[in-house]
């Protein structure tokens, strides 16, 4: 394997019993305690990586940072804006509920199935499929993606080959704290393993 690429979802940014609420590009939260634990179970997990590259909000540079903490002679954190959230437009801060009473059950399901983008979301879709294909055409080595659930999922809309194994999944979406890893070989692009917390 001349690529692997283990993309990480960033750590808990609300305290558990508080309600969860659509925070994307806008809003940028630190991790809570819970956060800083996944991230450091990620650290203990998952290591060797040669180059890291994360979106530049608070909570994925201190995950990414923690992650690296545990690995000596760790690379330089590259900030990629690619990689940064998506803006959720007028749900930005909305609760679930509020989110499904404004667009409805569907268009949420679609967009974790499918990527589907939400009316009245903001996600630069092609922008970020760019950023994905050019990892996989001239990325090497071990490489670190720390980036939110919104970003991660266009990883397996980028190359046809990684839709197909992607349509097993019950999801697109990564949990916080959790990762996939997606390898290039002379075989292609293969997906090895997604939505899993250490």
């Amino acid at each position: 394997m001349d690529l692997i690429v283990t993309i990480v979802r960033h750590g808990n940014t609300f305290e558990p019993g508080e309600p969860a609420r659509r925070i994307g590009a806008r809003t940028d939260l630190p991790l809570v305690a819970s956060g800083h634990a996944q991230a450091r179970a990620l650290g203990g997990a998952l290591h060797g990586f040669e180059r890291a590259l994360a979106a530049p909000l608070l909570r994925t540079r201190e995950t990414a940072e923690a992650i690296l903490a545990a690995q000596p002679e760790a690379p330089v954190i590259e900030h990629a804006d690619w990689l940064t959230e998506i803006d959720h437009g007028p749900d930005e801060g909305a609760t679930e509920d509020a989110v499904v009473a404004r667009i409805g059950h569907d268009a949420l399901a679609a967009w974790d199935a499918e990527a589907r983008v939400p009316d009245g979301w903001s996600v630069d879709a092609e922008r970020r499929l760019a950023g994905w294909r050019d990892l996989w055409t001239h990325g090497a080595g071990r490489v670190l993606i720390v980036t939110s659930n919104g970003a991660a999922r266009f990883a397996l809309r980028s190359d046809a080959a990684l839709q197909r194994q992607a349509a097993a999944l019950p999801s697109l979406k990564l949990r916080t704290g959790a990762y996939g890893v997606i390898v290039r070989d002379a075989d292609g692009l293969r997906l090895l393993d997604w939505d899993r917390r250490p």
